[in-house]
């Protein structure tokens, strides 16, 4: 049976918080770039994807397209939460005994990050289409905002690469607590083993040629009485 304390790799329940070892985790390092790249993306989107046009109306720079613009900034802020939500979990992750909350924990991130690379690599091609067709003459003359919705399209690739990281290694930590969870609680080599040194199989065994698992004759070697003989004698009086 899996012991709850080491279930999906995690150290035994109750040991002090280390912030050093926690940061110098692979997935930590993985979710900290992803929160980073996710911030700079619905940021950039937010602040300079957007111009006001002649006629006053707020335009997505992505060829007025306002769905790349939404798209963006909405992947960009849930993947932030994800992060900050997993990171909390990833601290708190060793202190939970329970094995089912922690196959739990160890599921969510496996789906959400297998989920968040295949919808960064969808805005990564939505965003880089759509700035590819989008009229130089239909953008602000002085240049706003164009490195922003650049870089917007940069760090959406850049997450790709670190989501994938992530849903490998969750993958990997399930994969661990299944292979845990039905390993046998005893060691196969030891049953049917011979008994360790000094220790007899039964109390009382004289000598390595008894039968073992049989007490000595109890009538001594005398043959057992046949029936009608009587070996009791009447006492005299």
């Amino acid at each position: 049976m899996m012991d709850g304390n080491l279930a999906y790799g995690a150290g035994p329940a109750g040991q002090p918080f280390d912030p050093l070892t926690f940061i110098k985790k692979p997935t930590v390092i993985l979710r900290l770039l992803s929160l980073v790249f996710s911030l700079i993306v619905f940021s950039c989107i937010a602040s300079e994807g957007w111009f006001q046009d002649d006629e006053g109306y707020e335009v997505c720079q992505y060829n007025m397209n306002s769905s790349a613009c939404h798209y963006g900034t909405g992947i960009g802020v849930l993947a932030f939460l994800g992060c900050v939500g997993f990171l909390v979990a990833d601290a708190l992750f060793e202190n939970i005994t329970s094995v089912k909350t922690r196959k739990h924990v160890v599921v969510g991130d496996m789906i959400f990050s297998a989920l968040w690379t295949l919808l960064w690599f969808i805005g990564f091609c939505f965003l880089a289409n759509t700035w590819s067709k989008t009229p130089t003459i239909l953008l602000p003359a002085d240049g706003f905002g164009k490195n922003n919705v650049q870089a917007a399209i940069a760090f959406s690739f850049f997450s790709i690469f670190t989501w994938a990281g992530l849903s490998f290694f969750a993958v990997k930590r399930f994969r661990d607590g299944v292979s845990s969870a039905f390993a046998p609680a005893y060691d196969p080599d030891s049953v049917g083993s011979a008994p360790a040194p000094g220790y007899s199989a039964y109390p009382g065994a004289a000598d390595d040629n008894a039968q073992p698992g049989f007490p000595d004759d109890p009538f001594g070697g005398k043959p057992a009485p046949q029936l009608g003989q009587q070996d009791y004698q009447p006492p005299m009086y």
